[in-house]
């Protein structure tokens, strides 16, 4: 009985900590990859909306997506957009309602 208990804590333990790690993922900071300087954010009033808004340091146009873990609903891709020289474009996407929240945001370029 008393593994149990020790059982159980860990679980809840675990589980506070899967519910904590979405409000990690607000806003991130700003990364360079593949010639686009990108930020990560979370919508202020829906937790569950978010994406990447991203600048194209190069000379040629660049095609993106956000990429969205969406916890316990599966992971969303966001719109695909293109960026042209020296322009600022943003992806965004959208967990199922049933989503524990967004754990992180990355970009893909295509």
């Amino acid at each position: 009985m008393r593994n149990r208990a020790v059982v159980l804590s860990v679980a809840a333990a675990l589980v506070a900590l899967g519910t904590a790690l979405p409000a990690a993922a607000a806003s991130g900071p700003a990364a360079v990859r593949s010639g686009l300087d990108c930020t990560t954010w979370v919508h202020e009033n829906d937790p569950l909306t978010g994406g990447v808004l991203c600048t194209n340091n190069t000379g040629a146009p660049i095609t993106f997506h956000a990429d969205i873990v969406c916890g316990l609903a599966p992971d969303v891709s966001g719109t695909s957009v293109t960026a042209q020289p020296g322009e600022t474009q943003e992806s965004a996407g959208h967990c199922a309602i049933y989503s524990s929240g967004i754990g992180h945001i990355g970009w893909t370029v295509e």
